[in-house]
């Protein structure tokens, strides 16, 4: 049985990995103006350190790009070719942390640079803290939520159809929502 153990950002403190078995980085974009595809990456890592003073913290994740997954093959393997990611050329997207400014015990801004297609942007994730537990093993697990937006135009991602209708295929807009679970490292 798990048992819950602090809530506060000092606690934090240490290195942590990204258990991808129980995280999920996913992505939700809106399809013919009306609709809202929504997808995940399937193969990613990461970790992050949380140091005494949390503004020095860092994170970082590296994740596959050819393992999106939007519940359509057809649409998956278009989204893996020169119109959007490129996978042959660029395999990985990246994420690397700049700075983090904490609000309060359980929220935070986390500041960082994403790489997508080769072309490296600023972003800003909101982030939720959801607490610390300690699991039948006696090993440290936390869990967050962080969620943001990005234009996928900036990224180099701008292929797209117009409507008869009026508008476009694809948003240009689209939001990330990403659960996290984490064990802290022993070393």
């Amino acid at each position: 049985m798990a048992t819950a153990t602090a809530t506060r950002t000092r606690d934090l403190v240490g290195t942590w990995t990204v258990d991808a078995a129980h995280s999920q980085i996913g992505f939700s974009v809106r399809h013919m103006k009306i609709a809202t595809v929504r997808g995940t990456f399937d193969v990613f890592e990461g970790g992050f350190s949380v140091a005494e003073s949390p503004a020095a913290s860092t994170a970082w994740a590296k994740i596959d790009a050819s393992s999106i997954n939007t519940g359509s093959a057809d649409r998956d393997a278009h989204l893996n070719t020169a119109d959007f990611f490129e996978v042959e050329s660029h395999p990985e997207l990246t994420f690397a942390s700049t700075g983090v400014d904490i609000d309060g015990d359980d929220r935070a801004r986390l500041n960082g640079e994403l790489t997508i297609r080769g072309v490296t942007r600023p972003i800003t994730l909101d982030v939720e803290f959801h607490g610390i537990i300690t699991d039948t093993t006696g090993t440290a697990r936390a869990a967050f939520t962080a969620t943001g937006k990005i234009n996928r135009e900036d990224f180099g991602l701008a292929w797209n159809q117009t409507l008869e209708t009026g508008g476009v295929l694809v948003s240009k807009d689209v939001k990330l929502e990403i659960e996290v679970a984490a064990v802290r490292s022993n070393s």
